[in-house]
């Protein structure tokens, strides 16, 4: 159950209460009210979480059509401009490599670097729109990158640096980048491993690609000379200044692309707007995950996941994000936590299988480390078994907020999530998220409480994607989420909803095998198998 009440959730509530557009503090009918009045309760969202940007009506156009809703089509901000609003030379990013390499950039380094490598990518033609491909570790030349491409209004788009090369020309043929940034090397499990062996191959089939930044992992020396012309992270920070205008852009101006692959054909290119992945990563980060500028947020993640995305939208609220790259179980099994200690970490997020892991090596996390400052451990990727939010609660920290949060790169955020004001259940996600009209359907599109079915959502969102890339009258869009139920988001994972309001999501919904007419997901055989 909740140890404070004292978080921005409530004082969400308590201003709704003073302003009369809600009363009470009951969260299923908060969740109610922000369904049925979108246009009141995104404006509420938008002053609440302080966006800088140009605000003007009409808020949401055609907001029963998924295809053809249009959010804050009149109001403009810049994404980079929100995400860097200290000045100071307190911590922005901290910078964590399993061989115990370690870096720390202030909000002035912050900003002077992202203001460098934007005039950098101005100064190569790049134009609004166009895109810059990174594959790089979780490195802080990453977020500068992101940042920097944001700020002159380009589109962002990233793999990790374990991507084989086909995996990276799947995805970068289709959006094709006129720059790509890449790293010289990366390490995992005590392995060097060499990235620019994968270029040339790259290079022949990718023919868009004019420019190559290489970054050394350590910052300082290249670990190998590459065997082509590139530009040096080194130079760009040395030759040119910064750009210190910020440029404003319509509210859904093209961010990032992220991929989700099928089972058939090659990755779908997602497209997502600025103006919606800030705004509900803002919502998210405030309201369901009680995020400030205190906040040091620790997400163990890769440039080729969107909670990398996530992780990098906190800088937004002010808060210290904490990157790592390489094993999360090197060189120790527990190594991640000698970093929460250390750092002071209030919000440790990872995978569920992370987690699973610990537990089945019977790692005893607590009274081994002094977790007094860990508020909230978020858990995704994957359903979290009820043994695994046992074993979070016995053997890693008693007083913690754990939240197993679901959502997808499909909408780079979560569609259930935590509540830091309501108890958690083993086995189970708290709530529907604030402005997302979730449910749970069966094969007859009928509402179900209490017996398994489609996750599905209603009616639009903020953070829908904007559309796919190269996808003519929107075929592959609708047919990948409204294939099955006409208007209805289906997002594709099989799950129930409790009487409580709460979730237990079983596994992809394609992944469910059907024994004598019971659909059975892959969490349940997870769940049994991790016992033996």
């Amino acid at each position: 159950s909740p140890i404070d009440k004292n978080n921005f959730l409530t004082e969400f509530i308590t201003s709704l209460n003073k302003k009369n557009l809600f009363k009470g503090n009951d969260y299923e009918l908060l969740h109610k009210w922000s369904i049925n009045n979108k246009k009141k309760f995104w404006t509420e969202v938008w002053n609440f979480t302080s966006i800088i940007g140009k605000y003007k009506d009409p808020i949401v156009e055609n907001e029963n059509d998924f295809i053809n809703s249009i959010f804050f089509k009149n109001s403009k901000l810049n994404f980079s401009q929100n995400l860097i609003q200290k000045k100071d030379n307190s911590d922005a990013l901290v910078f964590y490599s399993e061989n115990g390499f370690n870096r720390r950039i202030s909000w002035k380094q912050l900003d002077k670097q992202v203001g460098k490598i934007a005039h950098y990518f101005y100064n190569q033609k790049i134009q609004k729109g166009e895109r810059v491909a990174a594959i790089l570790p979780n490195i802080p030349e990453a977020v500068i990158s992101f940042l920097g491409a944001a700020k002159i209004g380009a589109i962002w788009s990233s793999c990790s640096s374990d991507f084989g090369p086909q995996a990276v020309i799947d995805r970068f043929k289709q959006i094709k980048p006129k720059i790509i940034l890449i790293s010289d090397c990366y390490f995992y499990n005590n392995k060097t491993i060499n990235t620019l062996s994968k270029v040339k191959e790259i290079l022949k089939v990718i023919t868009s690609i004019e420019t190559i930044v290489v970054i050394p992992f350590d910052e300082i020396k290249l670990c190998q000379e590459p065997e082509f012309i590139y530009e040096s992270w080194a130079s760009i920070m040395r030759d040119f200044d910064e750009v210190t205008q910020d440029e404003i852009f319509e509210f859904n101006t093209p961010l990032y692309i992220l991929y989700s692959s099928g089972t058939t054909g090659s990755p779908k290119c997602i497209v997502h707007g600025a103006g919606g992945s800030l705004l509900q990563h803002k919502k998210e980060h405030l309201l369901h995950c009680d995020i400030d500028e205190n906040t040091k947020i620790f997400y163990f993640t890769t440039c080729g996941w969107m909670m990398w995305n996530w992780l990098v939208s906190c800088l937004a609220s002010g808060s210290t994000i904490y990157l790592y790259d390489g094993s999360p179980f090197y060189p120790t099994k527990d190594c991640l936590f000698e970093i929460i200690e250390n750092e002071k970490i209030t919000h440790f997020g990872t995978g569920a299988k992370y987690i699973d892991t610990l537990k089945q090596e019977g790692v005893k996390i607590r009274g081994r480390y002094n977790l007094t400052n860990l508020k909230t451990i978020f858990s995704t990727g994957s359903p979290l078994s009820p043994e695994s939010f046992e074993y979070v609660y016995n053997d890693i920290k008693k007083e913690v907020h754990l939240a197993s949060i679901c959502g997808g790169t499909d909408i780079v955020s979560c569609f259930v999530g935590g509540n830091p004001n309501a108890p958690v259940y083993a086995g189970e996600i708290q709530c529907k998220g604030l402005g997302m009209d979730v449910n749970i359907f069966d094969k007859a599109g009928c509402s179900i409480k209490e017996k398994s079915g489609e996750l599905v959502c209603l009616s639009p969102f903020v953070s829908k994607p904007l559309y796919f890339w190269n996808d003519r009258k929107n075929k592959k869009y609708l047919g990948a989420y409204f294939s099955k139920y006409k208007n209805v988001w289906c997002q594709g994972d099989y799950a129930k909803q409790t009487l409580r309001g709460s979730f237990i999501v079983y596994g992809r919904s394609d992944a469910t095998l059907n024994s004598g007419g019971v659909r059975v997901g892959t969490a349940e055989l997870y769940n049994i198998v991790e016992k033996i």
